[in-house]
């Protein structure tokens, strides 16, 4: 039974469907709202830590929403199968382009208009602050999660997927990079943190590294808090918080740190 189109009624809109829908049961699709979509075969497995904390609080009052699709269902035969040995041979197992390309068929009914798709990949582009900024400006992302050896590549050529890499490792599967992608652009979105101004001095916001943080009690230890942070001297305070950013990322990340120097000095001139 193929889906009956959307029906909008103000900020809910109904899609009636016998394929897995919303992540939290009797949550209605809010229209308008930024939505994350995430196809995995651990459906069980979200929100998890998206659930707690300030990202869980928004998603249960509205600011996003989730919704876990399951590819299970998606699978051919009696036994739902979504993988294959790989074409020419090797080790493990590949997810099937024909089931993926269903569950994704299903995605992008409910996915909001202009929403991109992703699979996260160890061989994808970095994941950055930058890329978080522009997804969470966006209205929302549907996600893949790879298992086993990956996804076969008719898939991402078919539908010109974007592959992300969380770095330069390898996971049992896509979900916790999934996790990871949505917590770092879920908080940049208006009303998620309570205090916007919390992200504008963090590490990556200005391409480099946050300054250190200290609070009470003033000494610890043995270990007192530099004593500019405690001197009410505003200016004094930013120029410290700058220079310690700037050494940091100069002995802790020197590609960041020539990035930094070779934007400034294109500014400059």
């Amino acid at each position: 039974m193929p889906d009956t189109p959307s029906r909008s009624h103000g900020r809910k809109s109904i899609t009636a469907s016998l394929a897995p829908r919303s992540l939290i049961d009797g949550n209605p699709r809010l229209a308008g709202v930024w939505r994350a979509q995430v196809i995995t075969l651990l459906p069980q497995a979200f929100p998890g830590v998206l659930g707690e904390s300030l990202t869980g609080r928004a998603l249960k009052d509205g600011l996003w929403q989730l919704d876990a699709i399951d590819l299970r269902p998606f699978g051919e035969g009696k036994h739902r199968n979504v993988d294959d040995t790989p074409a020419g041979g090797g080790a493990g197992m590949v997810l099937r382009a024909d089931v993926m390309g269903r569950a994704i068929d299903h995605a992008l009914k409910l996915a909001p208009a202009g929403a991109p798709l992703i699979y996260l990949s160890p061989r994808g582009t970095p994941f950055t602050q930058a890329m978080a900024q522009k997804l969470a400006d966006g209205p929302g992302v549907s996600l893949i999660c790879g298992r086993f050896e990956g996804l076969d590549q008719r898939v991402i050529d078919h539908y010109g997927i974007t592959e992300v890499s969380l770095g330069d490792f390898v996971l049992t599967g896509g979900e916790i990079a999934a996790q990871a992608l949505l917590d770092a652009t879920i908080r940049l979105r208006p009303g998620i943190l309570g205090n916007e101004a919390s992200t504008e001095e963090e590490s990556f916001s200005a391409g480099l590294l946050e300054h250190p943080q200290y609070t009470r009690p003033a000494e610890w230890q043995g270990h007192a808090i530099p004593e500019v942070l405690l001197s009410g001297d505003h200016g004094k305070i930013g120029q410290w918080r700058r220079a310690q950013s700037e050494a940091l990322t100069r002995a802790r990340r020197p590609d960041l740190w020539q990035a930094h120097l070779a934007a400034k000095h294109g500014t400059d001139e």
